[in-house]
């Protein structure tokens, strides 16, 4: 397909987690009340799902790697309306505009590498506290992002590791309060016991963006061994 030039517009959002009303089809689209200093950036928060061609969770893409598998054939099947519509330039040899609507959730064709499928989350301070719903496991006062810190259950200098399952999100006055102790020697016990998430939950956890197809997919993913993730 020769085309120019390519532009991006936004076809229907999708609705967010916890919400499935639809616009009614009289109602103008979305598209169109979008300030144009703002849609780019608005596209730019789009995710689209990737999964294998056997249906497992990989990660999360922008519309700029979807967009590469449809114009490549490489899109085995989708699920979901279109939420996306790339245009490009005209066809020398059609006269006409090319277009490419792309789906919430893309499964691409050929075989991930094993260590793709299910790889074990990143521990950062953002996820750990998304992982914690932005509470303190001490106090258990919702906090801001800067308000939090990562406290170690067990002190590093006491043989405390960096991992998922000796971590939690602290306020700084709990985690000044507790310093160089245990919860059971600072009296502190904790409101929850930290865990690793999974894959599925860490990829529910770190996008605020989630279309109601997608996360309809995610939840029935989802371990059922844990019930603190924040859905």
């Amino acid at each position: 397909m020769e085309t120019d030039t390519a532009t991006l517009r936004l076809v229907h959002p999708g609705t967010r987690a916890g919400s499935i009303t639809r616009p009614e089809p009289d109602h103008p689209p979305a598209c169109s009340k979008i300030d144009p200093r703002h849609a780019m950036e608005r596209l730019n928060a789009v995710r689209l799902l990737s999964l294998d061609a056997h249906g497992r969770v990989l990660d999360w893409m922008n519309w700029q790697q979807a967009a590469c598998l449809y114009a490549r054939g490489a899109v085995a099947w989708t699920l979901g309306d279109p939420c996306l519509a790339v245009h490009g330039g005209i066809n020398r040899r059609s006269g006409q505009l090319s277009l490419l609507e792309l789906h919430p959730i893309v499964a691409a064709r050929g075989h991930a590498r094993a260590r793709a499928i299910n790889p074990t989350p990143v521990l950062t301070n953002a996820a750990l506290f998304a992982r914690d719903a932005h509470l303190c496991l001490y106090c258990g006062g919702e906090f801001h992002r800067p308000q939090l810190t990562r406290d170690h259950v067990l002190p590093v200098s006491r043989g405390g590791r960096d991992i998922w399952e000796n971590v939690v999100a602290a306020c700084f006055h709990c985690n000044s309060r507790k310093g160089n102790r245990t919860p059971q020697q600072a009296n502190m016990p904790l409101l929850a016991v930290p865990y690793r998430p999974s894959w599925i939950e860490h990829l529910i956890l770190s996008n605020r963006n989630i279309l109601a197809d997608q996360m309809a997919f995610l939840k029935s993913q989802l371990p059922k061994k844990h019930a603190r993730t924040p859905i």
